[in-house]
């Protein structure tokens, strides 16, 4: 009986003991082809030519992506196996924020080998240990073949950027924004962290206007709120002295809910001097310090600004911006070179940051508000020239009105410039028409930040286009050969594109990476990879395939290069999940 065991008893008894293995094979094959259905649902959407994915909120909300990392993330996954490989993908997030998607391909290929050896009868920790070896293998090739590069080289860094950028839904802006991903990591680089970065520094804000063409990096700070207009607050201040404050401008309130109740006039009218005091007094000691821009923290507790306190701050000629969340405080502290002050005892003119200019502006809106006040004088020539009812006049000029109204709440933005001593942080403001265009632009510009941090963390770059795929799986092959026993067997397994039934099966390692590049390119996948392994065989170890042009060429002189960390990464992290869940035999369920 398959997977069953009769065991004899101890103790010379003639008791036996059946012991029943069949369960976890099933259990084993289970987990195997849930990671396999997780691979294949993200399969399409690797290389330039991969196919978009759009979801579906519960919320009805959509998104359209091709980035692995936000697909499975915003999947819904039961089976706790395929959810193994929803978390790799974060993982590779994590370490080189860019091939998502293809670290979850090599985890289902691996898987796919796998399940063909189990049924052979080969023992999982037999290759559980050899895909141990073989990945040390594979990121040893990978990096004998690596090319160092300097950050001084800022051409190949973009060239870098663009090729992580050039698989996304806003391939054709890679040209705007793979030097803006270069320019602001290299902003931030700490001369004495000169091997790490923190891409915290480095903040991205999106604005609805215009399209991805507009997107700028700006020198200085940005606020994604438009100052306050209340009382006729100003909206433009040279030489700022900007306090950043953490505490709420308003009367205070109670520590314990109770009501206070007042019957007579004089007492209420006490109650609003004692209020209007509390916050002149406060408004005194924020200007004597020579502060007139105030940044104010959300509050969750009070009113962090009330009507009377906007009123008393616009007289004191102070731009006030509101609802500062609490995560950008770091980010604006460390720009501005000032420090977060959380009591208003504790406001003095040191804590200060200070700039040539901040003001607010308009954000995609100029050209749309600008013809609407050509459009004021055409009507109001229009007029003049040839008369019309005042009727239709005023309806004409209240339509063009709520238009700049419009339009000008939907993009004003506090800027400041010419900061002093400002820290090592950057802003890029990205733009687009609609908001699915402008998310997908963020998470590209996120890959790509991420690109150019991996060559800052390890100076080496790589061929794409499956090049190193394919060198690996040849290298692989021939070092098989020089193993021994069972080990020898898996190790040319992975390394080797098998046929069954004349049906290809990539190759376990990573010649599924080239064929699935083929495959997405409509080109024929066999004919592609078999071309390339002969030229691999033949010496031309930077030959890989150029989507573009649908052939085999050198891949370095196209300019398609990735950072070996991305690589390095995929195939580690891949190996390590997939080992793990060959070692899982069985399921328990506990509360």
């Amino acid at each position: 009986m398959p997977g069953a065991q009769v065991v004899p008893g101890g103790g010379g008894g003639k008791t036996e003991k059946y012991v029943d293995n069949k369960r976890k094979d099933d259990i084993r094959m289970a987990n195997i082809a849930a990671g396999k259905a997780v691979a294949d649902a993200v399969r399409t959407s690797l290389g330039p030519r991969g196919m978009d994915k759009m979801l579906s909120t519960a919320n009805g909300d959509v998104i359209i992506t091709n980035d692995g990392a936000t697909i499975l993330n915003k999947m819904e996954v039961l089976q706790p196996a395929a959810k193994m490989l929803v978390e790799l993908s974060k993982s590779q997030d994590i370490v080189a924020g860019d091939g998502t998607t293809t670290v979850v391909v090599i985890a289902g290929a691996l898987l796919r080998q796998c399940q063909i050896l189990l049924g052979m009868g080969v023992h999982p920790t037999v290759i559980s240990d050899a895909l141990h070896k073989a990945s040390e293998k594979a990121v040893e090739v990978l990096t004998a073949m690596a090319v160092p590069v300097e950050l001084s080289d800022r051409e190949s860094l973009v060239k870098s950027a663009s090729t992580s950028l050039n698989s996304k839904v806003v391939s054709q802006y890679s040209s705007l924004l793979a030097p803006l991903a270069v320019d602001a990591v290299l902003n931030v680089i700490d001369p004495a962290r000169p091997n790490s970065v923190d891409l915290r520094d480095v903040k991205v804000l999106k604005k609805l206007g215009g399209t991805v063409d507009d997107t700028e990096m700006i020198k200085g700070l940005v606020f994604d709120h438009k100052a306050s207009h209340t009382a006729g607050g100003p909206t433009r201040v040279e030489n700022a002295k900007i306090g950043l404050i953490q505490f709420q401008v308003s009367p205070p309130k109670t520590d314990i809910e109770q009501n206070v109740i007042v019957s007579d006039y004089t007492q209420m009218d006490r109650i609003l001097k004692e209020e209007r005091n509390y916050i002149l007094g406060m408004i005194k000691k924020i200007k004597a310090t020579g502060c007139n821009v105030l940044l104010v923290q959300k509050s969750i507790l009070r009113d962090a600004v009330t009507d009377l306190s906007l009123h008393y701050l616009a007289k004191a000629k102070i731009l006030v911006v509101r609802d500062v969340e609490r995560e950008d405080i770091e980010f604006i502290s460390k720009t501005l070179n000032c420090l977060p002050i959380a009591n208003i005892e504790h406001f003095r003119a040191e804590k200060l940051g200070q700039a040539d200019l901040v003001e607010e502006i308009h954000v995609g809106s100029g050209s749309v508000s600008s013809k609407c006040m050509l459009s004021s004088n055409v009507v109001r020539s229009f007029v003049i020239l040839h008369g019309t009812s005042y009727t239709r006049m005023n309806s004409l000029y209240s339509a063009l009105h709520r238009v700049r109204r419009l339009t000008s709440a939907l993009v004003q933005i506090v800027k400041a410039t010419g900061i002093k001593n400002m820290g090592r942080t950057t802003t890029i403001l990205v733009k687009g028409s609609n908001a699915l265009v402008l998310d997908e632009a963020e998470r590209s510009l996120h890959d790509a930040l991420c690109v150019v941090r991996c060559l800052v963390n390890k100076r080496f770059l790589i061929a794409g286009g499956g090049a190193p795929e394919i060198e690996v799986s040849r290298q692989l092959g021939a070092w098989a050969k020089t193993l021994h026993g069972m080990e020898s067997y898996c190790v040319r397994a992975f390394a080797e594109a098998l046929e069954v039934s004349g049906v290809p099966i990539v190759g376990m390692l990573l010649t599924v990476v080239p064929y699935t590049l083929a495959e997405n390119a409509g080109l024929n996948p066999i004919s592609i990879v078999t071309e390339l392994r002969n030229r691999h065989a033949n010496g031309e170890v930077n030959t890989g395939i150029n989507i573009r042009k649908g052939q085999i060429t050198n891949i370095l002189e196209e300019n398609v290069v990735q950072p070996l960390l991305v690589s390095t990464s995929a195939i580690s992290l891949a190996t390590e999940c997939v080992r793990m869940i060959l070692k899982i035999d069985d399921i328990v369920s506990t509360r």
